[in-house]
């Protein structure tokens, strides 16, 4: 091995180094914030380490005062409800546009793609007046029906990798006597397990992370979410920093653990869909 070319992978090192450590850094500091006393944060500087490290901040976040419980338990039941209803309905209009031949189809997926230039803040009024005639407003499905029916991102992603699925595997069970929906159940669905979780990991982070339509569409703390109810611990006057850091670090686990769960198929799905 020669000189340069230990220095180019040097240097390579060192520069992955430094994205992983900008990266990283914003969740550490946020974890370091959370073991620390409100004292210690008042009196120490931001990059110290906690000393002693306190649990004491996650006590009260679980407590009477807070109740963290209810918005962990709420966002956990929407982000399920909607995980699902995601994967069904866009394994049915993915494979639709990528599949079955109607009049049409081509022009109508574009027009439905093109909803993604749409910002969200745009249909959030109609949204809410919408669910406001129907008597959805601070309720469980006012905040879920918005993003029930699948969304063009996960039926783009889809659509693109059924589009590579061999002809000749659906023939085949054609000619076994399968219809669409045992085509999709017993071939297209276990075919497609890496960016189904992909898909999946996409949606929970997602909509575990929606902040806007959640504040939008409740009123009170029976359906508060993760990110609202964090955002809640804060008042005008009070920071509550070290309360906050700890709602942030209790947030962002279940989605580290989700992530650990499913990289293997993430990373194939990058590799089968030639993503770079």
């Amino acid at each position: 091995m020669t000189r340069s070319s230990v220095l180019r992978d040097a240097a390579t090192y060192l520069a992955l180094g430094a994205g992983a450590l900008l990266t990283l850094a914003p969740f550490l500091l946020s974890l370091m914030t959370a073991v620390k006393s409100p004292l210690q944060f008042a009196s120490q500087p931001t990059l110290q380490p906690p000393n002693p490290v306190t649990g004491e901040n996650f006590v009260e976040l679980f407590g009477s005062r807070f109740g963290f419980v209810t918005p962990i338990v709420v966002t956990a039941q929407v982000v399920a409800v909607i995980l699902v209803g995601q994967l069904v309905f866009s394994v049915f209009a993915a494979y639709a546009f990528a599949r079955l031949r109607f009049p049409g189809r081509d022009a109508l997926f574009w027009v439905y793609l093109a909803t993604l230039m749409v910002p969200q803040a745009v249909t959030i009024i109609p949204l809410y007046s919408m669910m406001a005639d129907l008597g959805l407003r601070n309720t469980f499905w006012g905040l879920v029906l918005p993003q029930l029916f699948g969304s063009p991102y996960a039926i783009f992603l889809l659509r693109e990798y059924f589009r590579g699925i061999p002809g000749d595997l659906l023939d085949a069970a054609k000619l076994d006597g399968a219809g669409t929906l045992r085509i999709l159940r017993h071939v297209v669905v276990p075919v497609s397990r890496p960016i189904l979780a992909t898909l999946t990991v996409i949606t929970v982070v997602t909509h575990w992370n929606n902040f806007l339509w959640p504040l939008v569409i409740t009123t009170g703390p029976q359906w508060q979410v993760i990110t609202v109810a964090t955002a809640g611990l804060q008042s005008q006057y009070n920071g509550n920093w070290t309360i906050v850091m700890a709602a942030t670090t209790v947030a962002i686990l279940p989605l580290l653990v989700l992530f650990l769960v499913f990289q293997r198929h993430v990373i194939r799905s990058i590799t089968i869909t030639g993503f770079r």
